[in-house]
């Protein structure tokens, strides 16, 4: 061993306290990569026709290859008929592709509801104490979840808590019965169209009187309440459906049961607009912004000058720790996927890249890692291709490629996040109180060539420090702080600092 590796080795292994990013690293909730599985669509571990009693009528059974189609809407029902449509997805299926899902470096399985309803969809709740029969049974669900401990992710629920389900016992009880006492859990009376309240008028959808403290003990305050019962049954936390109607009153109420009733649980409430001053109610929010602010680039509709400025803003507004838990989202099941968003194929792998690279949690929705189209409801609820699992597969491949990049990259995770100053490209760097963390992105969003210098506003790159782009090879010298490099069109630069002795970075032996 050479004097100076082990002059390093003896700084590196210094004992010390733990630091921020050490904390932050040790909380689950930072920075995890999440997979969404729409459940009836992602995979069925028997044909359903096995179990055609599970999906009575009005239930219609389709082939995993039949096409997803609107349907016709039933006013007074509230429902599509699509709605009613079932491809035969169930817990046992998501528990068979488990290996699939961990091979993203995934550290959260997120489910769409569960909970018996009518539709396929299940943001009717109808029971939330009842695992919907056709998705499986209680034992299945625990099999499922003990599983997914094992393989060292968490697994969190859909809360739907906004509204339940028009075939609900509880509702149809409150509404058939002028002295129920349970008659005000609801806001029935005539002068609603439908005789009652529902989620912006949907008859399916009665909408819980949340200011009645009955509700809210039977939803999340009570000590048998739904949030603490299934955090009890050992899920580790909750994503909240059409969180923002709730309020931030009744959200902060909410996390805090969650809480405690297991400490460190997860909420992450569908709060979509700007990412900021929800961190007091929820744990994290739903940031589809900071990647569309990317997309939004590679349209043309921003230049990569006001992109970063942008992002230098929300980063200003936002906690770190709360950008770090919120959500990052190129879609989900109620958007189109980023397939039919970004139809082309480099505009999509520059989007998937600044989703593993901007601060918080990274969300894949089923199938969108593999290309899967789908221009708006139902079609963006389709069944999993699973014949697209393929490494000639370039979504697939890329996105695999990414999260093995993330993954072996500490500051991604746990980092924060500082613009850099350009004028066409996007740049931004991810840092901890370790050099050899660092990761410096440049993204190209137009489709010529562009050089471009900057700082690095990384005081501890030394000058002449060395950067070496992980998908080229190309290296690039930071010269008194200075940082210049060229990008092809719609592609871009993954940079990171070379601090290995072993590599001639000998400058660095004292410098964490």
């Amino acid at each position: 061993m050479t004097l100076s590796s082990a002059l390093a080795m003896a700084v590196l292994t210094t004992p010390s306290a733990p630091s921020l990013y050490d904390l932050r690293e040790q909380d689950w909730r930072n920075g995890s990569i999440v997979y969404q599985v729409f459940v009836d669509r992602f995979n069925a571990s028997s044909p359903p026709t096995e179990r055609a009693e599970a999906y009575p009528a009005p239930r219609v059974l389709k082939k995993w290859s039949d096409p997803v189609t609107p349907g016709q809407n039933d006013p007074r029902a509230g429902v599509w008929s699509h709605e009613l449509q079932f491809w035969g997805g169930d817990l046992k299926g998501i528990e068979e592709k488990l290996d699939y899902i961990q091979s993203f470096g995934t550290g959260v399985l997120y489910l769409t509801p569960i909970f018996a309803g009518l539709t396929n969809h299940k943001y009717d709740g109808a029971d939330y104490f009842a695992i919907a029969p056709e998705f499986g049974s209680k034992a299945d669900f625990d099999s499922l979840k003990d599983r997914t401990h094992k393989k060292g992710m968490k697994l969190m629920l859909d809360g739907v808590f906004n509204h339940c389900a028009r075939v609900s016992p509880l509702f149809q009880a409150a509404l058939k019965d002028e002295r129920h006492p349970k008659r005000d859990w609801f806001h029935i009376g005539p002068e609603y169209p439908n005789g009652y309240r529902g989620w912006v008028g949907v008859a399916n959808l009665p909408a819980w009187n949340l200011e009645n403290s009955a509700v809210r003990d039977y939803l999340w305050k009570g000590k048998d309440s739904v949030v603490k019962h299934w955090l009890k049954q050992g899920i580790d936390g909750w994503r909240l459906d059409v969180a923002f109607e709730l309020g931030p009153d009744h959200l902060k109420e909410l996390t805090a049961s969650a809480h405690a009733a297991k400490k460190g649980s997860a909420v992450v409430g569908e709060i979509s607009g700007y990412p900021e001053s929800w961190e007091e109610a929820v744990d994290g929010v739903f940031n589809f912004m900071a990647p569309n602010i990317i997309v939004e680039a590679l349209k043309g509709n921003i230049s990569g000058n006001k992109a970063g400025r942008l992002l230098e803003r929300m980063a200003q507004d936002a906690s770190p720790d709360h950008l770090l838990k919120s959500w990052l989202h190129l879609d989900n099941h109620d958007t189109p996927p980023i397939a039919s968003i970004l139809p082309d194929e480099k505009d999509r792998a520059l989007a998937w890249a600044a989703l593993f690279t901007l601060p918080g949690s990274p969300v894949i929705y089923y199938g969108s890692e593999l290309g899967q189209p789908g221009a708006g409801d139902p079609a963006n609820r389709a069944p999993m291709p699973w014949d697209k699992v393929t490494d000639k597969n370039p979504d697939y491949a890329w996105v695999k490629k990414l999260t093995h990049f993330r993954t072996r990259h500490r500051a991604l995770k746990v980092g924060d996040f500082t613009p850099l100053e350009t004028h066409s490209l996007i740049a931004f760097s991810r840092t901890t109180d370790k050099v050899r963390d660092s990761v410096i992105v440049v993204i190209n969003p137009t489709d010529k060539p562009v050089t471009e210098t900057f700082t690095t506003r990384m005081g501890r790159i030394l000058s002449w420090g060395e950067f070496e782009d992980v998908l080229s090879g190309d290296k690039v010298r930071s010269v008194t702080g200075m940082f210049k490099t060229t990008v092809p069109g719609k592609s871009l630069r993954l940079y990171v600092p070379i601090t290995d002795p072993a590599r001639g970075a000998l400058m660095y032996y004292r410098i964490p």
